[in-house]
């Protein structure tokens, strides 16, 4: 297979709204995309780089943190690492919060 069909392959995830440049933690690719398919209101979501933490057991979870230019950031934490999350929307921070808790718990 080409590295360009894969590459695109990689970037449709729910309509090009999940673009997985870097990887993704294990367990937060379902989440993500649940949260993507039941709120249009959100653009797109980046994972950003993974980096290796002690406090991150079990399944994901996920805090929004601090607003963005388009959106909010967010850290997600599983199986031993963090990922940060960029969150392109227009939704408030509680209404994002409650939209990822909805998707954590599906």
């Amino acid at each position: 297979m080409e590295w360009r069909s894969i590459r695109k392959m990689k970037l449709r995830a729910e309509h090009g709204r999940l673009k997985i440049e870097h990887g993704i933690i294990d367990g937060l690719r379902p989440v993500l995309e649940r949260l993507l398919r039941s709120n249009e209101e959100i653009r797109s979501v980046v994972p950003g780089v993974i980096r290796p933490v002690r406090d991150a057991k079990g399944e994901p979870t996920v805090r929004v943190t601090v607003p963005t230019t388009n959106g909010w950031k967010g850290i997600a934490l599983s199986s031993g690492a963090r990922q940060e999350l960029f969150i392109s929307t227009a939704l408030t921070k509680k209404e994002l919060e409650l939209a990822i808790r909805r998707a954590l718990i599906a």
